[in-house]
C-alpha cells in the first residue's frame, strides 16, 4: 500500500528538522505512541497502539534511518509485528522538507507499507482512511508543538 501526502507548517526549516526526528517529538505527536526510544543515532525502538475496525493492535517495531540529508531529506525503513499476533508490517518511508517562503515549510512524504495477517483483511480503503486520520492528528500535534516552542 502506497501512502503519499503533503502538508505545510509555519516554522523555519532548520527548527523543523531539529525537532522532527527527536523521540520525544515523535512520541508526543504520533497518535497511539506508547514508546519511541532512540537506540543509536539511526535506530528507533517503537511501540504504537492503534484500532483498525474492530481490531486493536499494538505494534512493536524498529525503524532505521537509511539516508539523512539535513535539513531537507530523510529515508527510513522498518518492520514489526502486532504483539497480539494480528499481523506484521514492513515500511519504507521518505520525507522531504522544502521552504516555500513566508516562513513556511512544505513537508511531503511517501510511505510504501506492506501489511499481512488479520489487519490485511480490512483492505486498502479502510487502512488508507486510518492512515489519513493518523496523518491529520500528527500534523496538528506537530504544528501545536512548534508553535508552542516559538
Amino acid at each position: 500500500m502506497l501512502l503519499e501526502g503533503k502538508f505545510t507548517l509555519k516554522a523555519p526549516i532548520q527548527k523543523l528538522w531539529d525537532t522532527l526526528l527527536l523521540p520525544e517529538t515523535l512520541k508526543a505527536c504520533l497518535p497511539g505512541a506508547e514508546k519511541i526510544e532512540l537506540i543509536d543515532d539511526k535506530t528507533y525502538d517503537c511501540v504504537i497502539k492503534q484500532k483498525v475496525g474492530p481490531i486493536s493492535v499494538r505494534f512493536k517495531f524498529k525503524s532505521i534511518l537509511t539516508k539523512v540529508e539535513p535539513p531537507t531529506h530523510v529515508e527510513m525503513g522498518g518492520d514489526g509485528m502486532d504483539l497480539g499476533k494480528a499481523g506484521r508490517f514492513t515500511q519504507k518511508t521518505s520525507i522531504d522538507l522544502k521552504e516555500t517562503g513566508a516562513g513556511e515549510v512544505e513537508v511531503s512524504y511517501r510511505c510504501d507499507a506492506s501489511i499481512v495477517g488479520k489487519l490485511a483483511m480490512f483492505g486498502d480503503r479502510i487502512l488508507r482512511a486510518k492512515a489519513k486520520k493518523i496523518e491529520a492528528e500528527f500534523t496538528q500535534a506537530l504544528k501545536d508543538k512548534l508553535e508552542g516552542a516559538a
